[in-house]
């Protein structure tokens, strides 16, 4: 009898994890440079790199994810977005929520594991099936055994950028100029009350993000997706086309003290904005510019666009900083 109870037991249980796993794409590691990955080929080595800010890129036309620890590459893995009609959204988002086992809110029985929301919309990075093409409702399939592995290297406000262009990463220490360019007296503020306003206290802990927005003529300064600042700025004689472009803090420096950041993405058609004019041109408060150097550390993320900051982009909890829908 308890031999019967114990196969039993056995039967459940490896139907359980048969039926969790069903129609999930296990996954198969591959070398690094191997050229063209099949449906769920992936490449894992996070030791090249094992502490830093990580930062995760998305390629709809290449079906692929990128994933960067301080810099420098540790991961890449196929994956299948949203097929037509349930497009993918493009833009920057950060980790909202993480998930071993979830099962989705919005179609009944659909079991998302290693889940990490990016929208309280129903979009998310989870292990599911990798058909060679696009497939989703939305969502960012990944192979099991790489969803597993990326889950445990990110965190609730990892940077996670989906871009529909083909993108090449690049360190550089340039960014850093915004943040020790020339200062004075900014423009006439679109604020009532004054140049700028600053308030850490309002989320005191979390992942920084700043936006300076050329069209809005402002700097703005996210913490946990909470607005703790921001500021009127002058970019006089800076062209106004440029699209919006995507740069992670590292914690690097280069020898005259500046900070070292990865250019992550670009959206739109421009080339990526001379950084070093941009700050030529760039006038803002001193006092601002001093409470963003505080608030800038490893993993904090800098767009700067052409477009307005949408209330989207405000606080909420379904924060995420931009998207091209």
């Amino acid at each position: 009898m308890k031999r019967q109870l114990a196969l039993l037991l056995v039967f459940i249980l490896a139907a359980s994890f048969t039926a969790s796993a069903a129609g999930h794409t296990k996954g198969h590691a591959v070398q690094p440079l191997t050229a063209k990955l099949k449906p769920g080929d992936y490449v894992w080595h996070p030791e090249i790199s094992p502490a830093g800010p990580v930062v995760v890129i998305v390629s709809l036309p290449e079906q692929e994810m990128y994933v960067y620890r301080n810099g420098v590459r540790i991961g890449r893995s196929t994956v299948s977005t949203g097929k037509k009609g349930h497009p993918t959204p493009t833009g920057m988002f950060i980790i909202l929520q993480k998930k071993v086992s979830h099962e989705s809110n919005i179609y009944k029985g659909a079991r998302m594991p290693h889940m990490q929301r990016l929208t309280w919309t129903g979009i998310a990075m989870h292990a599911g099936h990798l058909p060679g093409y696009p497939a989703s409702h939305g969502c960012v399939r990944l192979p099991v055994e790489f969803a597993e592995k990326l889950y445990l290297v990110t965190r609730s406000g990892t940077s996670v950028i989906i871009t529909d262009d083909k993108f090449a990463p690049g360190e550089t220490a340039e960014p850093g100029r915004l943040l020790s360019g020339k200062t004075g007296a900014p423009s006439a503020p679109a604020l009532a009350a004054g140049r700028f306003e600053w308030h850490p206290e309002t989320s005191p802990t979390g992942p920084v993000s700043i936006i300076l927005s050329t069209a809005d003529q402002q700097a703005y300064v996210y913490r946990n997706g909470i607005e703790i600042g921001r500021a009127a700025i002058s970019t006089t004689g800076l062209a106004q086309d440029f699209g919006s472009h995507v740069y992670s803090a590292l914690d690097k420096f280069e020898p005259n003290g500046r900070r070292k950041w990865i250019s992550t993405a670009s959206f739109g058609p421009a080339r990526t904005p001379d950084i070093k004019e941009l700050a030529d041109r760039l006038t803002v408060a001193q006092d601002f510019l001093e409470h963003a150097r505080t608030a800038v550390s490893p993993g904090t993320t800098l767009i700067i666009t052409d477009v307005r900051v949408s209330a989207q982009t405000h606080s909420g909890s379904g924060f995420n900083i931009l998207t091209t829908d």
